[in-house]
């Protein structure tokens, strides 16, 4: 088994920072600096993090950065339409490939979370800062690993509603309850290819949830559970035609 630390590209659009002030005062150096914390916190040495950005060329996600990515964390929110599809399709073969992906908060509406799931992803929301109850519903899952009870909260969030036009998650971690009564499927993985996605709710850029404990524990574990398995052949999109059987067919008339 590997010893090798997890390669992490925490990927923010870094848009809000620069024309809200009130994100600018919560986050003032971005938020993907306080998530490359977190998930630093969490991880410890075994994990390596860097970050990238919208604005960056080819958006941060060269080539060689995804090849040197075990598993890339994703935030976007209002510049979706930005990120080049040329991009997104590069994305999209590196998971398939077996890179981890974990989509947080809006990024359920980015083009590479949209085009893992093949659905519309989208929910009902409502943003009047009321509280959220995180119910842990898979306490034995390694995304839950160190929850001190059988769920936590958020004093003031954004509430995601369902219904999460999504597919049936795979697992299924975490539902939310908001003090208006909505639910939602708040911490999802499914497979893709070689590799696994996370999305995780939390992360309205308004409230301080990445400087929670127990969301900056959730990634963290996610960005461990995502990780790629070591020791595999690449994973190829081509159908080759197979001329040679492993076993002898006998010839039958047609």
């Amino acid at each position: 088994m590997s010893t090798a630390p997890i390669r992490v590209t925490v990927w923010h659009e870094y848009v809000h920072e620069k024309n809200k002030p009130a994100v600018a005062k919560m986050y003032p150096h971005g938020m993907h600096v306080v998530m490359k914390q977190a998930i630093e916190q969490t991880l410890g040495n075994l994990a390596v993090v860097r970050t990238a950005t919208l604005e960056e060329p080819e958006h941060g996600l060269t080539e060689q950065v995804l090849a040197e990515t075990d598993v890339l964390t994703w935030w976007g929110h209002t510049a979706h339409k930005r990120v080049e599809d040329a991009i997104v399709d590069r994305v999209h073969q590196r998971v398939l490939e077996g890179m981890g992906l974990v989509v947080l908060h809006s990024g359920h509406y980015s083009k590479i979370f949209k085009k893992l799931m093949g659905t519309g992803c989208g929910l009902k929301w409502r943003e009047v800062g009321e509280r959220e109850r995180l119910w842990c519903v898979n306490p034995g899952h390694p995304i839950a690993a160190g929850m001190a009870k059988d769920y936590f909260e958020l004093e003031h969030t954004e509430m995601y509603g369902e219904l999460f036009d999504i597919p049936t998650p795979d697992e299924l971690i975490f539902i939310s309850w908001f003090e208006g009564g909505d639910v939602f499927r708040s911490g999802c993985v499914w497979t893709r290819g070689r590799g696994k996605v996370f999305y995780f709710r939390p992360g309205h850029e308004t409230y301080p949830i990445y400087y929670d404990e127990n969301v900056r524990r959730v990634l963290g574990n996610g960005v461990k559970y995502v990780a790629p398995v070591t020791g595999r052949s690449p994973y190829s999109l081509e159908a080759p035609q197979i001329k040679v059987p492993l076993s002898p067919i006998p010839t039958r008339g047609v």
